[in-house]
Order: structure tokens, then sequence, then C-alpha cells
């Protein structure tokens, strides 16, 4: 069976003479075989050798003829116009698990009737090869025609990588298994974000896997970053190219003086472009004497337009992800980036509450300039919130100079007594970076500050609120305002920790009562409990 994109209506541009987009399906009578791990997972003489233009040649196998009880079935789909969709399998052969390797159109569309319901495999996920009983030409029947195997890499398999590590790592290995003579790879993507100027992606042809790290605004002012070629190249120098061998090379940067010491003899660093115009880096050093060849760079140079648009797609996920949870925080910000932000998305959560709360702010405030009083209010943040974060609480919000947080517990397992130790734990912590601070303000003659927290167990209506055009997550429940009231009862009090009845119940560590009291806004009298016998309190 033949086909080809005129078959199906199709014609040729005006005025073009391109090459056809055919297809073809023989069946063929020699023994084919498919080895995995040590088994045989497919085997047949009735196989049928399918080619497309610019793909590998690929062989489909009759049900009957494959291990079937060493796959199974994924909810993966991919479209293809010419054979319709294809359903997926996971190979499974004793420990090793690959993951949507195997194929099948069980409904395929008529040019591809030929294979329909048989399976395929995907070899290079595998990393196995056809054992054939016969000829085959295992080249794609018209590579040429994409004008580069890297770009033909990128279309078939680079635009499936899940982000800028699994990226670089499949770059690096498509190049040298091209004969580049490629000893390092490294990707530096800046970003937006409050606390990184960026992440850095480097693979070396004689270490396994990726080693990536990010880069702090603190990175920008440091000499090791204002001795490299990147400043140069994110501040528009365009490419940088250095030859490492021979007896007096230029050695104009802290990196090529190191990689010089490692036997690099060639570097050359490469901007890449986002639709934005933000310049990020590509970086390439060989080990080979003579390096890198004419060829070799030139034909990383013209995919860089493709493989920056890949970069692109994975920076901007990323940077959405990360913004959102520094806005959001975790939980939050991926039920936005999973669709939850619709006005009047909601869900009942059940957690620990958390509200605590500044004293004499309102003082503080108008006693300062605003630059002091801000820096202050960010310090107390700072004791108050990192032992939450820490703990696995996450901050739902920042009201003024009081602070609203949770650890969602579950009453279906021991999470409730655990969610409880941790808000405590973080009350604890908290206290002892309150007490540090406070003794770095009295030598500064500074007077202390004082707090209130407030730990309360309720259902809690978390959603999104507001208007079409600017909406926001809040909480909505008793149990939020409730836990105000328990905190604002730590002044009158004069303790710094107050604890609800729902909590002592829920709470494994002992907690002593010390009466009821009335909450504004509350029908009944509530006990309040205190922590028993911890430091920190």
């Amino acid at each position: 069976m033949t086909s080809s994109m005129e078959d199906t209506g199709s014609a040729k541009p005006p005025g073009k003479d391109l090459p056809e987009y055919e297809i073809s399906a023989e069946q063929v009578d020699r023994l084919v075989r498919v080895t995995y791990s040590g088994a045989i997972v497919a085997e047949s003489r009735r196989a049928v050798l399918y080619r497309e233009s610019r793909l590998q040649p690929v062989y489909y196998f009759p049900r009957e003829d494959v291990r079937m009880d060493l796959l199974r079935r994924t909810r993966h789909r991919t479209h293809c116009p010419f054979k319709g969709n294809a359903s997926y399998w996971t190979l499974n052969v004793g420990d090793q698990q690959v993951e949507n390797s195997v194929w099948s159109y069980e409904n395929p569309l008529e040019d591809a009737a030929a294979i329909k319901g048989r399976l395929a495999f995907w070899l290079d996920k595998l990393g196995v090869t056809y054992d054939e009983d016969g000829n085959f030409d295992a080249q794609p029947t018209d590579m040429a025609s994409h004008g580069s195997a890297y770009i033909d890499w990128l279309l078939r398999e680079g635009w499936d990588s899940q982000n800028p590590s699994d990226l670089t790592e499949r770059l690096g290995k498509v190049l040298v298994d091209n004969g580049v003579p490629l000893a390092r790879l490294s990707v530096f993507l800046r970003t937006l974000h409050p606390l990184l100027i960026g992440s850095a992606y480097v693979w070396r042809s004689d270490k396994p896997g990726i080693n990536s790290f990010v880069l702090t605004h603190d990175t920008l002012s440091s000499p090791l970053f204002l001795d490299s070629p990147l400043v140069q190249i994110f501040n528009g120098a365009g490419g940088i190219r250095r030859r490492l061998e021979g007896d007096n090379p230029v050695l104009d940067f802290g990196i090529l003086k190191q990689l010089r010491e490692e036997g690099v003899t060639d570097y050359t660093a490469m901007p890449m472009t986002f639709s934005d115009g933000q310049i990020n880096v590509l970086t390439l050093a060989s080990d080979r004497p003579g390096g890198f060849s004419l060829a070799d760079l030139g034909r990383v140079h013209e995919i860089l337009p493709v493989l920056s648009r890949f970069y692109e797609v994975h920076a901007a996920r990323g940077m959405a992800r990360s913004l959102l949870q520094t806005y959001l925080g975790s939980n939050t910000g991926a039920k936005v980036l999973k669709g939850s932000i619709k006005r009047g998305d909601s869900e009942d959560l059940h957690a620990v509450i958390w509200f605590c709360d500044l004293r004499q702010s309102t003082a503080l405030a108008e006693s300062m300039p605003v630059d002091d009083y801000l820096a202050i209010l960010n310090r107390f943040f700072e004791c108050m919130v990192r032992p939450v974060v820490d703990y696995g609480g996450e901050v739902l919000s920042f009201i003024g100079d009081a602070v609203l947080a949770v650890f969602p517990l579950s009453e279906r397992d021991s999470n409730q007594q655990r969610a409880c130790d941790e808000a405590l734990a973080a009350a604890a912590e908290a206290g002892e970076r309150m007490k540090a601070f406070n003794e770095e303000r009295a030598t500064q003659q500074l007077p202390p500050l004082d707090y209130g927290i407030g730990l309360h167990v309720g259902h809690l209506a978390y959603g999104n609120i507001g208007v079409p055009e600017r909406l926001q997550f809040t909480v909505i429940g008793r149990a939020a305002n409730e836990a105000a009231r328990i905190e604002a009862l730590t002044k009158e009090q004069k303790r710094q920790v107050l604890i609800s009845s729902t909590f002592a119940e829920c709470c494994p560590s002992p907690l002593e009562s010390i009466g009821e009291f009335e909450l504004r806004g509350v029908a009944q009298k509530q006990q309040i409990f205190v922590p028993q016998e911890m430091p920190g309190f």
C-alpha cells in the first residue's frame, strides 16, 4: 500500500517542486524480533514494515506475536494526520519499566488500514534495535529534506522533553551520537523571580544526568559571575569563541582557565534569544585536539531558533509556577496551573489554622519612616512564616501585620496528629527566631517586639472571589474568624501562643487548659489551652 499527500487531496504549493510526503506499508515474511532486558517481547514472521517520509521505518507486529502480559495500557494518546489516533502501553520487564514505549492504531484512518490493531515499539526509548532475519535499510527515507539531522531530532523527539534538564541531556547525547566532539554542554536561562536571576543546566559526557543549579541576585555582584562570558552575552555582545590549545591561548574569562586545566581545547558560547528579546546562553566545550569543526558549530547554530523556542516553553512554565508559588503559595499556585481560575471555584479545606499578629504595630508604624517599618515587618514575617513553610504549612494571606496560614489535614488517618505537632513545632521555632531578633534589637538599644499566635482546627471554604478582571484566593468560614479571635486573646492573657479545644482534641502533645473565655463574635465560651513543657514557649 502506498499513499501520499496528493492522494488525500493535498497538492503541492504553486511554483514549488517539493518531494511528496509518502507513507507505505509492506508485509514481510522474514523473522523480526524485539528483545528488551533479556526478554523477547515481540517475535513474528508476519510483521508489517511501515515507512513514512523523514521518519525511521517501523515494524508493526500482530498482537498474538507480542507478549501482551508485559504491557500495561496507559491513557496517553497521540494523533497522526495519516494514521489517526494512537493508543499507548508501558512495557514492564522484571523491575524495568518504560512508559508509553509501545503504541497501536486500533482504529486507523483508511490509508493506514494495513497496521490496524498491530503494535509498534519505540526503539530509542527502549534503547534497542530490531533483530532481523533479512536485510533492512534502517535509515529514514528522506532525512535530508529537513536540512539537518538535529532539526529532525527536535521535531521527532526534542519536543517531548519534560523540562530544561531533560532537553539539555537529550541534546548533549544527540550531538555526541552525531559525531560532535562534545565534552561539556551548558544552558543558562534567565527568569523572573524575587530571589533568582536564572537557572543553569550542565551536561558532561563523562558523567550521567544533569547538574542543575540556580543563580541568585547576589550572583550578579560576585567576582565569579562578573568574570564570566555570560555577562557580555547577556548584555548583547554576541557569541564568544576561544581556542584553548597552544602556547598562548586567550584566557580572558575565569571559566576558561578552569576548562583548560581540565583538558578542554575549544570553547564557544552562543546567545539563545527568546521571542521577547531575552538573551540566554548555550555553551559548548570540546576536549578533542583541534576542537570543533566549522560544520559542528554551524549545525548547532542553525537549530538555535527552534531550540530556543523549546527552552522558552519550559522556562515560561517554570516561571509561571515559581511566580504563582511565590505570590499564592505552593498548593494554590498548583491549583491555578491546573485550571482553578474561574470566579467561584472553591474547595472545602479541613486544616490546622495558624493566625499570628505583630503587637504594637500601629505605634511602630507612626514612630518611624515607612522603609524602616517595612524592614521590621519583613523580619517579623521571616520569623513567623519560615517555620510554617519548613514544617509543611502554607501561607494563605498576609493581612497587614498578620499572617493566616494552614496545615492541611485528613480525617482518615494520623495526619491530624502530625499536622498539630508540626504547627506546634513551627510555633516553637518562631518563638526562638523572635527571641534572637529581639536580642539583636537590644544590642541596638531598641525595645523588644511582641507577638501572638492562635492555633485552631476547623473547616474553611478556600476559593476564588472578586470580579472577572481581578480575582483573589481567600478563606471564608467561621473557623478562620475564631482563630483570629484566639490570637487576639493572647494580648489580654499575656501569652504568645493560645490553642483552641478542637486543636487540643487532635493534638497528641501535652497541653494545659487555662480556662474558658468569651471570644468576640462567638456565641459560647471556649476552653483555651497553652503548650506544656515545650521549648520556645
